[in-house]
């Protein structure tokens, strides 16, 4: 993997692009939330039903459901649940991976749409979880493989958030659409394989400790002199100034008697 070269401290200028990413990625968030409100409520309003949004597996008339059933919910609480999810999941994508959002969101939508048409149960299929669930794979595994700290944290942020949702995969309840997770999560896994490197790795912080100069400096007073630069007494012609030696006289051993 290769690491970015290191950095000063950030100027105004990095925190302006900055500030303007997360606008960006905010602004993003907002416009993909209200338009599932907003069809919610047209939807609510003019009477539309959910076999005219939804996809209905296998029929010509449910190819239409690839586009516009992440925008088509069963009920108000359904809608409710949704929103979170994905106003978040879809803020950090933006904000973190800005040029792979433009390729990964498309493709989760359309092939988790796409994988509920060809394989999943004869009902008709709606709701934005199958998106959902897509983001926070496609966060999670690019983390994973970028392993840059940005991506790390961001990683295991979603997957303390929004874990559970990998049991939502499994066939756990009848009027819960598990084919829209799985394919929503499997297309979620093969967008982060093919674009966590379009986004440039952060730059490095630089510390103060890397600035210092590796020959000679303030640092040469905490390094141990080498061992022939260290006086040994025995080997030295006099006595230094104002030493005091003390003489330690030789000890007398008794005779020693025999039998």
């Amino acid at each position: 993997m290769e690491i970015a070269p290191p950095v000063p401290d950030p100027t105004a200028r990095s925190v302006a692009q900055d500030r303007a990413r997360i606008r960006y990625a905010m602004l993003g968030a907002l416009a993909l939330t209200a338009g599932l409100w907003l069809a919610w409520l047209a939807a609510w309003l003019l009477g539309w039903r959910l076999d005219d949004l939804g996809i209905t597996p296998r029929q010509p008339a449910g190819l239409i459901g690839i586009l516009t059933a992440p925008l088509a919910h069963a009920s108000f609480a359904h809608l409710v649940s949704n929103t979170l999810p994905i106003a978040l999941l879809t803020t950090l994508t933006l904000y973190n991976y800005p040029r792979g959002a433009r390729l990964a969101l498309p493709l989760i939508w359309l092939l988790s749409g796409l994988g509920v048409w060809l394989f999943a149960r004869d009902s008709v299929h709606v709701g934005a979880s199958g998106v959902a669930n897509g983001l926070m794979l496609f966060l999670f595994i690019a983390g994973l493989l970028r392993r840059d700290r940005l991506a790390v944290v961001t990683a295991l942020v979603v997957f303390f958030l929004y874990g559970g949702m990998l049991a939502s995969v499994l066939p756990t309840e009848q009027h819960i659409s598990f084919e829209y997770h799985l394919a929503g999560a499997i297309a979620g896994v093969i967008s982060a394989i093919a674009f966590f490197r379009r986004d440039p790795l952060p730059p490095r912080k630089r510390y103060s400790w890397e600035d210092e100069p590796e020959d000679g400096g303030e640092g040469d007073e905490l390094e141990l002199p080498r061992p022939r630069e260290v006086p040994v007494l025995w080997q030295r012609s006099a006595p230094p100034q104002g030493a005091q030696i003390i003489v330690f006289r030789q000890r007398q051993m008794p005779p020693h008697e025999h039998d």
